[in-house]
């Protein structure tokens, strides 16, 4: 019996429930859940045969699209299941065009499990990266419903390659096969009797690669960049760790660039406090008309000549809209990645793909492409504002340097695109 796992679900869920009251992500979490299976009936003939793509998250949607577009191009009738752990992913994705219905992934137990796998009856499962549900799992492999697992990458420190890691391995076993980023998470799957499994590298690289050949400029931030003859620093996906500390690192330059900032979550309270924080004056994307900026005329930091009182010209913009910021990269000198003081760094790809250099934070040891540009010197870690500020203020004073490190970002992902392609295979076949 997976004791670990119920044991583990449980507690969860009743954290879940404790805190929702207090917590307006536990709250989502919860009540998005709330008549799931009914809305799954309603929807079963629909959805029946289809194509069930999982993910955690936003990140991992963007991750699986790639896949899910080729599929769709190739088979444009197939239904598709798309659900998602986190509210976040949900919210954000839940009108997706590509999918026939979106819904939350219910915590299930076995008789659940069984049942969700009964009404759907997909004819293949896709899940993104990682998310491992034990009785899902082996519902899948009881039906027979050929499961892949793409994007994986796995560490030694994980569950699956201690000794207690007996329900983990066996729910490695449920899919049909497992496509990795890596050579070393390949040896870790054989190490454990993991047979099914191949090096395909990460779909994320398709996915940058493809919003860059879309070419969608963005004209405020297109507008915003061009207005002053100064450089333009982009924050993206931040967190209040990250802003402390951005805040001060400009604090200490003579000369800071300009700066867009893209704070993870921009509720009225975080974009309030990211407009006290950073350097004066500071304006809301939402409250700019592009079109009305669009003709603005560059000018040098010290020209007085322009109205300072043009919100083009000031010093820090803050967007407070979602959805834009893999396209606002394009528009970027340099770029700042947050989550590296947190739990870890967002995605350093979105601005890599546009050949923009990228900052980090620490917290970044679960993601290869991290250290891969770090080789490539193409991005840097920062430990505090002042290494940050250093390195501010080296690309500011060192175009030619900041330019060549983003000429190697940009390669840096050219070369590593092609997962999509290997994994596609497999997912025709098992839908034919």
């Amino acid at each position: 019996m997976p004791l670990l796992t119920d044991l583990g679900t449980a507690l969860w869920s009743m954290t879940a429930k404790a805190v929702a009251p207090f917590n307006a992500k536990a709250d989502a979490w919860v009540k998005g859940r709330r008549g799931l299976f009914d809305r799954l009936e309603q929807r079963a003939g629909d959805l029946r045969g289809c194509l069930w793509m999982h993910c955690a998250s936003v990140g991992e949607f963007e991750q699986g699209l790639p896949i899910l577009e080729a599929i769709k191009r190739e088979q444009p009738d197939l239904p598709v299941l798309l659900t998602f752990f986190s509210p976040s992913g949900y919210e954000a994705r839940k009108d997706h065009p590509l999918a026939t219905h979106v819904d939350y992934l219910p915590l299930a137990g076995r008789r659940e499990a069984e049942r969700l796998v009964h009404l759907i009856q997909p004819k293949a499962v896709l899940w993104v990266k990682y998310e491992f549900w034990y009785h899902i799992l082996h519902a899948l492999k009881n039906a027979a419903v050929p499961t892949f697992l793409v994007s994986a990458i796995f560490r030694p420190e994980q569950a699956f390659f201690r000794w207690y890691g007996a329900e983990w391995r066996a729910m490695l076993r449920c899919f049909t096969q497992v496509f990795v980023q890596d050579e070393r998470s390949l040896a870790l799957l054989h190490s454990i009797g993991v047979k099914t499994a191949s090096v395909s590298g990460d779909t994320r690289f398709d996915r940058v690669s493809a919003i860059v050949d879309q070419q969608q400029v963005l004209p405020l931030a297109l507008a915003f960049h061009r207005a002053m003859d100064a450089p333009v620093l982009i924050a993206g996906s931040t967190w209040p760790a990250d802003e402390v500390i951005i805040a001060e690192a400009l604090g200490r330059m003579s000369t800071p660039p300009r700066m867009i900032i893209v704070p993870h979550e921009p509720t009225a309270k975080a974009v309030e406090q990211v407009m006290a924080q950073m350097p004066a004056p500071a304006e809301r994307w939402s409250t700019l008309d592009s079109s009305h900026h669009e003709g603005a005329q560059p000018r040098s930091p010290m020209d007085r000549s322009a109205p300072d009182s043009d919100p083009l010209y000031a010093r820090t913009l803050v967007m407070d809209a979602t959805g834009l910021l893999a396209r606002a990269y394009q528009h970027a000198d340099m770029a700042y990645v947050g989550g590296g003081f947190g739990d870890g760094i967002h995605s350093l790809l979105e601005a890599a793909a546009w050949g923009v250099p990228v900052i980090f934070g620490p917290r970044h040891t679960k993601f290869a492409e991290a250290q891969g540009l770090i080789d490539a010197d193409a991005g840097v870690e920062v430990r505090n504002a002042e290494d940050l500020a250093r390195v501010l203020t080296h690309w500011t004073r060192e175009p030619d340097v900041r330019r060549l490190a983003g000429l190697s970002a940009q390669h840096y992902v050219a070369d590593r695109v092609g997962a999509t392609e290997r994994i596609l295979p497999a997912l025709r076949e098992a839908l034919r």
